[in-house]
């Protein structure tokens, strides 16, 4: 069988967790003898075999993001002639599975890493494009032969937006991570070099600079931590000027008052996030919108306990209770109107310190719940299941 997969994000160009996904379930998949993978991603030329890159159409260079993704999505559906299946991921790239399913005939399947609904707030990055966006989505997912939701919580999240999809067309199949690559891995020199002091705690975040990532929400909670713990963020492209100006005053005001607030705005290499997640004494996911956090099961693999939130497809991955727990669940009550905005801020803020500090005080604590997220992510979240799960899904939509 031969698999075209479609995705706006793939090595090297990556800037978030669908991104990781793509390439490593392409991985998965490359090593298996039934299957011939065939990638097409958005970007600049690409070396890889059997891998196409899809450059925006040059006419549209001025337009509004969302137009430019289409354009490009129709390079993608003109590529997939030959594939036997296509299956896209984000909703940048469905619109070219959806079209490359009408045109050459094969079964689409999409996986669903977020949903535009969820995310209202793409609305200040995309302007009307982000109701262009919410269509190519709505349609590309209505007709899809099957949708993967990459938790429990996702797979009610697609019902709820997207009523119209038969129930028994969405199938759970979570995020992997690879164990390997992702372990635990002392190198103080390499901290020191990032501007950390592996001899002292710290939190440390790594995402993206969005609202769903609750960055602002996250240092607002650090004002409480003790003096002697660093807040490391590993935090860049901003949706918006708006969000960035935001975190800026915000980290700002911690320097003012602790030293050990550490910033890195650029992308790291993995080997560098890897000594930062080994060393660090706890892990801060503060998202208000997660289907599932590949962060998490990235610092679990790095025997790093985690602090999250508990909503989205999060408390499938963090364990709270018993010996097998993996880290502490933030609660959080949020508004219904898809921005996932805590209804109590304040609340929420006291909440999440109160986890960090309670995670920070116990120091043999954490590192028995890094050891138990460890085991977890090697038991439950191999890409090699993954990628099984998903072959008996082609399987069964492939006439």
């Amino acid at each position: 069988m031969r698999v075209d997969v479609l995705s706006k994000e793939y090595p090297p160009e990556i800037y978030g967790g669908a991104g990781v996904h793509v390439a490593e379930l392409v991985r998965a998949l490359r090593a298996r003898d039934d299957l011939t993978t065939h990638v097409h991603a958005f970007g600049a030329p690409r070396t890889e075999q059997l891998t196409t890159s899809h450059a925006d159409l040059p006419d549209l260079a001025g337009a509004n993001g969302a137009l430019r993704t289409l354009g490009v999505d129709l390079t993608l559906a003109e590529a997939c002639a030959g594939a036997d299946l296509v299956h896209s991921h984000t909703w940048y790239a469905a619109m070219g599975g959806h079209l490359a399913s009408l045109l050459h005939g094969v079964p689409h399947v999409v996986t669903a890493h977020s949903l535009e609904p969820l995310r209202p707030w793409k609305a200040e990055q995309l302007g009307g494009g982000y109701r262009v966006s919410s269509w190519c989505e709505q349609t590309a997912y209505e007709a899809a032969a099957a949708v993967i939701a990459v938790s429990a919580a996702m797979r009610d999240d697609v019902l709820r937006c997207y009523p119209a999809i038969d129930p028994d067309r969405v199938h759970t199949v979570h995020n992997g991570i690879d164990t390997e690559v992702w372990s635990p891995r002392a190198d103080p020199d390499a901290c020191r070099r990032l501007g950390v002091d592996p001899d002292r705690p710290s939190v440390v975040f790594v995402g993206r600079i969005t609202r769903q990532k609750g960055l602002p929400l996250f240092l607002r909670a650090c004002a409480s931590l003790p003096p002697d713990v660093q807040i490391v963020l590993c935090a860049g492209a901003p949706d918006t000027p708006q969000i960035l100006a935001e975190v800026e005053s915000l980290v700002a005001g911690l320097r003012r008052e602790r030293d050990g607030v550490v910033w890195i705005p650029e992308m790291l290499p993995r080997a560098d996030v890897v000594a930062l997640l080994t060393q660090a004494t706890v892990f801060a996911c503060p998202s208000v919108y997660e289907p599932l956090g590949i962060v998490n099961l990235e610092a679990m693999a790095c025997e790093t306990a985690v602090v999250a939130t508990a909503t989205g497809g999060i408390p499938e991955v963090v364990v709270t209770d018993g010996p097998d727990a993996t880290g502490l669940l933030v609660p959080i009550e949020q508004a219904d109107d898809g921005t996932g905005t805590p209804l109590d801020p304040e609340r929420y803020v006291a909440d999440f310190a109160e986890a960090l500090d309670a995670a920070l005080a116990d120091p043999d604590r954490a590192a028995a719940l890094g050891r138990a997220g460890r085991a977890r992510a090697i038991e439950s979240f191999s890409w090699s299941a993954i990628a099984e799960r998903t072959v008996e899904l082609y399987e069964r939509v492939t006439p």
